[in-house]
């Protein structure tokens, strides 16, 4: 389905760190059920992908090293945080995880130059989430004047993360035109190169060859072109 795995497991890693003050604060019922809610739906949808779903699951794409994001981030928690106690550098180690927990998922369509249309709008709406949370921190700071510069600092890098993806969602408008701009070389139809002749099928397929040879070497570059 496109959907990456790793992306899922850290989100899912990302709401279990941030919501532990559940066992040592209670601020409203509302409250408290969505921190539940996200945590119940994250792992359910870890389940479906690895378990009950794992025949559509393209585990061969999905090959982002995790651990070059969770141990860093890990290491700048215990660096940066408002209060170095356990909680709060939980806090922090996930607010900075999910500044980058959908690079796994980038990674895969910029592996694979294929995405479903469900999976695109996923991502355009995941981001927009983010976004909302940059309105929020406004709001707050003019009304309230609340301020958080980790949270801030964390929610613009992620958001810049997406700005690429987010101009030609919108700009292209389709899936079927949006993965042409991302990946032209890819995506040539069938059907126009069966009315070109056998020959120049072989050739366009030599040369979907050698460049999956040429990504295999130069797979970080093709992640931050992408972006």
């Amino acid at each position: 389905l496109g959907i990456s795995g790793k992306s899922q497991l850290l989100f899912a890693l990302v709401f279990t760190t941030r919501y532990l003050d559940l066992f040592t604060s209670f601020i409203s019922l509302y409250n408290t059920s969505m921190k539940l809610i996200y945590i119940a739906c994250s792992y359910a949808t870890v389940y479906l992908i690895y378990m009950k779903f794992k025949a559509t699951y393209d585990g061969n794409h999905d090959t982002f090293r995790v651990e070059f994001l969770v141990v860093p981030v890990g290491g700048l928690s215990f660096l940066v945080n408002h209060d170095f106690s356990p909680l709060e550098i939980l806090w922090t180690f996930s607010i900075y995880l999910e500044s980058v927990a959908i690079l796994p998922q980038l990674f895969m369509i910029s592996k694979t130059g294929e995405a479903e249309t469900i999976t695109t709008h996923y991502l355009f709406f995941l981001g927009l989430y983010r976004a909302l949370y940059l309105v929020n921190w406004i709001w707050r700071f003019y009304f309230e004047g609340f301020f958080d510069l980790i949270a801030v600092v964390a929610g613009v890098v992620q958001t810049i993360l997406y700005c690429d993806f987010f101009y030609l969602y919108i700009t292209k408008g389709t899936l079927g035109r949006l993965l042409p701009a991302l990946f032209p070389q890819r995506c040539v139809s069938r059907s126009s190169l069966a009315q070109r002749g056998p020959s120049l099928a072989l050739a366009h397929q030599a040369q979907l060859v050698s460049e999956k040879h040429f990504q295999k070497k130069h797979r970080v570059f093709s992640l931050f072109s992408f972006l």
